[in-house]
């Protein structure tokens, strides 16, 4: 009779668990060590999204790879600098004498939410077009004014901003590419348009930026000469800013390299501007806004990239373009934002959905990718700078390249994530996380709170499969 093999078993047993975490825990749950890999099927199973991903992780791989490789390097390497401001009737290219740009992508009035509506109410107002918000509503409702997205005019408005002719705008140049970008000036807390407020207040605070506040800073901004904005932001982010979310830093930074010329500027305004500015800590979050502009914009002139050029929200629709898909966007519905801290008396039932065009500072390596090293956005993450961490690693998980500039001390120095490329996206599920703040839904008091909304993973979707199409040839179906 044959002895069986004696077989030794190991003392210990080390485990890898790919998949459902629940496993994971149930073994950590009785003290052993246990890794946890976090696979999911790619494209949630989707067989015309993985065959899309397939040629273009495939036998498209090789373009798709180099012009993405272009893409980072111009996104890592343009210079911004704010080279003036001036008003965007002057400014912007095809600004007609009634247009009216907005946040997101375009919208008709019908469509378009509460807060943006009461915006472009108040901006109507301001620019002396109607008495009242009344009827500033009867003029645009009967196509007296002209509704553009703002990010079609190389402009780019926080929240719920609209801005007509006579808002001033910053002018950030991009010398490598040859192109200038714009932005509206930030008009601060309390009860203001971009926050979805059109009462008289409001309605007032836009004129005090235009009247005032406008004059001073183009002069401060002349007299100082180009300011490069992103070696601002640079200093900004391990100082604990995110440049989105929380900007007190590199607003301070901002306002100390114009400090010379406010305190020795002769204009009326002058006092009244600086009590303003002195206020306004989110100062600096529309000029980083209008640079990070000048490098998508650059970026998005290279073709059969596989990156996203333009991340921005109206309050109904979430848009995105890819670089070298012209001026197509790919849609879904704009989300609620989903890790939120509420003002009291407000909740998820009282909150716009996600808006504005702020999303644009995500794609360069701000905001979300540079959440790890500011506790002011953990605070919206449940507290912990695990949970901030986690959120530049899940960007990371998206992103083809990293940041030579914005440097993250809490994770060794690391540059932050850079380049969202719709294939890494659509495989795995993961959209980005952008930092923004909250709006009330219809009642136009103003902010309501402030969070992290994570994109749609449809409008990624057809942006994949348009790029798919694209190399073979084909059709292009944008949204």
């Amino acid at each position: 009779m044959t002895q069986s093999p004696v077989v030794d078993l190991p003392k210990s047993v080390d485990v890898v668990n790919v998949g459902l975490p629940l496993f994971e825990q149930a073994v950590r749950d009785q003290g052993h060590a246990v890794i946890g890999v976090d696979w999911r099927i790619p494209a949630g199973g989707d067989t015309e999204l993985v065959a899309a991903l397939s040629r273009l992780s495939g036998p498209y791989a090789e373009r798709v790879d180099a012009a993405n490789a272009e893409v980072v390097r111009r996104l890592n390497e343009g210079v911004p600098l704010l080279v003036g401001v001036r008003t965007a009737g002057e400014a912007v290219p095809g600004m007609g004498g009634r247009t009216v740009l907005h946040s997101g992508p375009g919208i008709t009035w019908d469509r378009m939410p509460d807060p943006l509506r009461r915006s472009v109410q108040a901006t109507v107002v301001a620019e002396g077009w109607a008495p009242d918000v009344a009827a500033a509503a009867a003029l645009v409702e009967a196509g007296e004014v002209e509704l553009r997205p703002a990010n079609e005019h190389r402009t780019v408005v926080p929240m719920a901003t609209s801005i007509g002719p006579s808002a001033p705008v910053y002018e950030v140049r991009n010398e490598a590419a040859g192109l200038t970008t714009y932005s509206s000036l930030n008009q601060g807390s309390g009860q203001v348009p971009w926050f979805g407020v059109d009462s008289d207040e409001a309605i007032d605070r836009l004129r005090f930026v235009r009247d005032h506040l406008g004059p001073v800073l183009a002069e401060a901004v002349e007299a100082h000469g180009p300011v490069d904005v992103l070696a601002l932001a640079a200093q900004g982010v391990p100082m604990g800013d995110d440049v989105h979310m929380r900007v007190q830093a590199t607003t301070n930074l901002f306002l100390r390299d114009l400090l010379p010329y406010l305190v020795r500027s002769a204009h009326p305004s002058a006092a009244d501007a600086a009590t303003f500015l002195s206020a306004n800590h989110l100062m600096f979050l529309n000029v980083a806004m209008a640079a990070a502009k000048s490098l998508t914009e650059w970026a998005g002139e290279v073709a059969e990239s596989s990156i996203v050029t333009t991340m921005a929200r109206n309050g109904t629709d979430y848009g995105i373009r890819l670089a070298g898909a012209g001026r197509d966007w790919f849609l879904a519905p704009s989300p609620p934002i989903q890790d939120a801290l509420y003002y009291p008396g407000y909740g998820p039932e009282t909150s716009a959905p996600d808006i504005g065009d702020s999303a644009v500072l995500e794609l360069i390596g701000l905001g979300g990718p540079a959440a790890a090293n500011s506790p002011a956005v953990a605070g919206f993450l449940g507290g912990r700078m695990a949970d901030a961490i986690a959120a530049t690693r899940s960007m990371q998980r998206i992103c083809v390249g990293e940041s030579p500039r914005f440097r993250l001390p809490i994770l060794d120095n690391v540059g932050t994530p850079v380049g969202v490329d719709v294939r890494r996206v659509v495989e795995s599920g993961v959209t980005p996380a952008v930092n923004t703040g909250i709006v009330h839904v219809s009642d136009g008091v103003g902010q309501v709170g402030a969070g992290v909304a994570w994109a749609p993973v449809e409008c990624f979707a057809a942006a994949l499969l348009d790029l798919d199409r694209r190399l073979a040839g084909g059709t292009r179906t944008a949204g």
